[in-house]
């Protein structure tokens, strides 16, 4: 949501969203971005975000608003945040930017050392090439965010609407870039999160490029408008019978290597091992954290002959 739109920062608390987005970048209007500020800080200050992760996108460092962003923000509502995420990070020394800029705000309010955390938006060439080294630069970084409109431009694509697929390329255009930036991601143990699809009346449009990065291990996908929300949630939450299966293969794993000494076991008509619980659990993990309940797991396990 704009920094600058209170109304929309309230309404964002009555929405089904794993996260808000205090937008102090591309949605707020140069002549909004200093005001806006103080907008924000007033909703972060009075509004109950409940369980959703709280955080504000400020300014590129390249800018002349950044530090001001993070200051006049952080300084006033920084209990209030989880993350600041940093847009068109292109080399490591942006990341260490900030997170110096963070720690002096912290020992000066006294807030929590290291509490707040960074995501990182990869969106330009220059992002794209040292993503490794960005995902690595501070311990605070915690997602790695694909940026798909400022990425177009940066690359030079002739596209006009963010996020979309359509392309006279034959195959997904986007590929390298979202695979490159998922390893760097879960090589630094960070959350892969996709980026927006701006035409938002095309519902269609926004489950086919969700199901994509959904397909890819992705956590999760930018949405701009509340009608895309419930497509979202449901395309990157696992389905119930796909969790029940996952607590049921970890079950009988467990059974396996703890009660009988064996590292296989058949279950369900295939053969599990540490590979298959490690998929399991990842599944599991994310479907426990939705509050998932394990019922009508597929089938018991079976001996191996």
């Amino acid at each position: 949501m704009p920094a600058s739109s209170a109304r929309m920062q309230t309404k964002a608390v009555t929405l089904d969203a794993d996260q808000v987005l205090f937008d102090l970048e591309d949605a707020t209007a140069p002549s909004e971005k200093t005001g806006a500020r103080a907008i924000a800080v007033e909703s972060l200050k009075t509004l109950d975000f409940g369980r959703r992760c709280v955080s504000v996108r400020v300014n590129g460092v390249d800018t002349a608003w950044c530090y001001r962003d993070v200051v006049e923000v952080v300084e006033a509502a920084g209990d209030r945040l989880d993350t600041v995420i940093l847009p068109k990070a292109e080399a490591p020394a942006d990341v260490f930017f900030l997170d110096r800029l963070l720690g002096q705000i912290e020992r000066a309010q006294g807030f929590p050392a290291g509490r707040i955390g960074i995501e990182v938006l990869i969106e330009s060439a220059a992002g794209l090439q040292h993503v490794d080294e960005i995902a690595r630069a501070s311990a605070r970084v915690q997602a790695l965010i694909f940026g798909p409109g400022d990425l177009s431009a940066s690359l030079g694509l002739d596209h006009l609407t963010i996020g979309t697929l359509d392309s006279d390329y034959p195959a997904d255009i986007w590929h390298y870039a979202l695979m490159r930036i998922l390893v760097a991601a879960r090589v630094n143990g960070l959350l892969a999160i996709d980026g927006p699809y701006a035409a938002f009346a095309d519902l269609a449009g926004l489950e086919r490029s969700a199901r994509r990065t959904a397909a890819l291990g992705f956590d999760g996908k930018w949405v701009i408008h509340p009608s895309q929300i419930e497509t979202v949630n449901r395309i990157y939450s696992p389905d119930p019978a796909t969790y029940a299966r996952a607590e049921g293969i970890l079950s009988a794993y467990r059974q396996a290597t703890e009660s009988e000494g064996r590292g296989a076991v058949r279950y369900a008509g295939e053969m599990i091992d540490e590979a298959t619980a490690k998929m399991a659990e990842s599944v599991a993990r994310r479907g426990r954290w939705l509050g998932l309940q394990p019922t009508g797991v597929t089938a018991p396990p079976h001996r191996t002959s």
